[in-house]
């Protein structure tokens, strides 16, 4: 069964990937997850265009075609955000699950 999540390009706060306009519905594989501390989860969340380090070790993560190999990246309660990262520490693409 083919997973499939509603990637945005580059927004910019988590209420953004609410929005159902600019992005699509595409396959998605997780390589990775990274699990934050709250508080860094809800500063990630305020400002995904931000520079963030854990993105930088994203190396297996990439598009194939429509499927996107991404990261989760989620907080102890749970909240997951799928990320494409750009290579410069930057989200690409993201979408909520």
């Amino acid at each position: 069964m083919e997973l499939l999540a509603y990637f945005l390009p580059r927004p910019r706060r988590i209420e953004g990937l609410w929005s159902k306009q600019g992005g699509r519905w595409r396959p998605y594989e997780i390589v990775r997850t990274v699990t934050l501390k709250q508080i860094d989860f809800e500063n990630f969340t305020t400002d995904l265009l931000a520079d963030r380090a854990f993105l930088d070790d994203a190396e297996d993560c990439g598009e194939d075609g429509a499927l996107v190999r991404c990261l989760c990246v989620t907080n102890a309660k749970g909240t997951r955000v799928l990320v494409l990262p750009d290579g410069t520490g930057h989200v690409k693409l993201a979408a909520l699950i």
